[in-house]
């Protein structure tokens, strides 16, 4: 299987696609206005304790307070440990009291972050656990053998002090050499020993350490050791890039590639198609057949059908196709929307117990290629099946687009920002492709609007990138996702 990672940046946003045998897979996106912040370590400050819920609200400086769960809490007392007891909320925490935390889950919504204080800081191989003397494994790493030696090779590079900390070995430890788990170890260190520095001279609320950026991250996380290639759009970026895999990944450093070329970076595998296929309630398959996927505030619905495919012997066999193609579509639809929490598939009523079996081996099969812990139930009677997607980050809909106020919330339209990018990308495109004396963007009120304000800059950076003048027009009969790019 050959993947590639194509990044394409502006200063706006980062986008990643994760392109495998030429489809998508993934898409992260993350915008200059509004970064994620899953992994920051913050020094918060105790507002509120909810006796009820175990719980408290930690302000660390956003909008909105934090929410911090009594079991999130590092254990401090072994006396409690033995007595096999859980402290209370107001045993371990007080108001008004300084605290540092992490952040386990962005904002979502009208949630506040997630946080915890057993702090982790991931490295290519290894995640390090300041508070803790653990030496864990990945899970997925199954071979004993390949176990025991990696466990021995983390003890015998710890340095002999008395605060070591513990680790977890990553999956993609599993091919890694000593020098390599030697150089993450170093790394770690040095991150937690700047943390520990800030967090003892910072303020209450302050950020203490800030993860990478997306570009960086992904060659951290998402990276494989058989990529294939790793494209990106930027030379800024390319050049950071290059260095932050020299020294931390050299196995890969040789496949980063800038990517000069005209047509832009997301158009080699309609990789913008597949973007805005993705934000469709209806997704089609090759059979005829199609799914339907709803997503609410409880949970997302999938719906499979067979549509115009009628198979070539009978109801059942046809049934059967539709489900098995249905289940691979659906594992990439997880992916590609980041869709997370509870998800309730109804595949069509098989009456065969062996197809229910199959159908359900092949969503499993699928399944196992996510990065995303995933918890796959049985098929129900109805042929139903529960699953559960951990939920870290905004799905994409909800990254791209807002709720509509015509329809009061019941659909999604694109944001303002949103069209305004891709206002940006049609600009560029038409530029290299005819080189007009002047452009003429249509588009309605709210875009032109953030135009003139917010993106101000912007566009005045493309003026002068391009050198053509870029005129602006309110059409009154624009819905807010529509425009046109004029030659003039």
């Amino acid at each position: 299987m050959s993947e590639e990672i194509l990044i394409n940046v502006t200063p706006q946003e980062t986008r990643v696609a994760v392109v495998e045998n030429g489809m998508l897979q993934e898409v992260y996106i993350e915008r200059a206005r509004q970064r994620g912040i899953t992994g920051n370590i913050y020094k918060g400050k105790v507002v509120r304790i909810l006796p009820g819920m175990q719980a408290a609200f930690v302000d660390i400086g956003l909008e909105r307070t934090a929410f911090l769960h009594a079991s999130d809490i590092r254990a401090v007392s072994s006396a409690d440990n033995e007595a096999n007891t859980s402290p209370t909320i107001h045993e371990l925490l007080k108001d008004g009291q300084e605290i540092v935390v992490q952040v386990v889950k962005d904002p979502l919504g009208t949630k506040g972050a997630r946080l915890t204080t057993q702090i982790t800081l991931p490295a290519r191989y290894l995640v390090y656990l300041p508070y803790s003397k653990h030496i864990g494994i990945s899970q997925k790493i199954g071979d004993e053998a390949t176990r025991e030696r990696l466990r021995l090779l983390v003890k015998s590079a710890l340095p002999e002090d008395t605060e070591n900390g513990g680790y977890i070995l990553r999956t993609l430890a599993e091919t890694a050499t000593e020098e390599e788990i030697h150089t993450d170890i170093r790394y770690l260190r040095r991150a937690w020993s700047t943390c520990q520095e800030r967090i003892s001279e910072a303020p209450a609320t302050s950020l203490i350490h800030e993860d990478l950026p997306l570009a960086l991250r992904s060659m951290r996380d998402l990276v494989p050791d058989n990529i294939e290639k790793i494209r990106i759009d930027s030379r800024e970026i390319y050049l950071k890039a290059c260095d932050f895999g020299n020294e931390f990944i050299p196995e890969i450093a040789d496949r980063i590639e800038h990517y000069p070329g005209e047509r832009p970076i997301f158009d080699l595998y309609s990789i913008e198609d597949e973007i805005e296929k993705a934000l469709d309630r209806k997704v089609m398959l090759k059979s005829g057949g199609y799914l339907i996927l709803d997503q609410t505030e409880a949970m997302t619905t999938i719906d499979v059908n067979t549509g115009g495919y009628v198979g070539h012997r009978n109801l059942e066999e046809t049934i059967f196709k539709t489900n098995l193609e249905a289940a691979q579509t659906i594992a990439r639809q997880l992916r590609l929307r980041n869709l997370g929490g509870m998800i309730i598939i109804d595949f069509i009523d098989m009456n065969e117990p062996e197809h229910k079996r199959q159908v359900l081996r092949a969503l499993d099969r699928a399944l196992s290629r996510d990065r995303t812990k995933v918890y796959i139930t049985e098929m129900s009677p109805l042929g139903l099946v529960e699953l559960t997607r951990k939920r870290t980050r905004e799905s994409l809909e909800h990254v791209l687009c807002q709720p509509c106020p015509v329809c009061e919330g019941r659909g999604m339209i694109k944001t303002p920002q949103t069209v305004c990018y891709e206002i940006f990308r049609e600009i560029l495109r038409e530029a290299r492709q005819y080189g007009a004396d002047e452009y003429l963007v249509l588009a309605s009120q709210p875009v032109i609007d953030l135009l003139l304000d917010d993106e101000a800059g912007s566009l005045v950076k493309l003026h002068e990138f391009i050198g053509k003048p870029i005129q602006l027009k309110v059409d009154p009969v624009y819905t807010q996702e529509q425009f046109d790019v004029v030659l003039m």
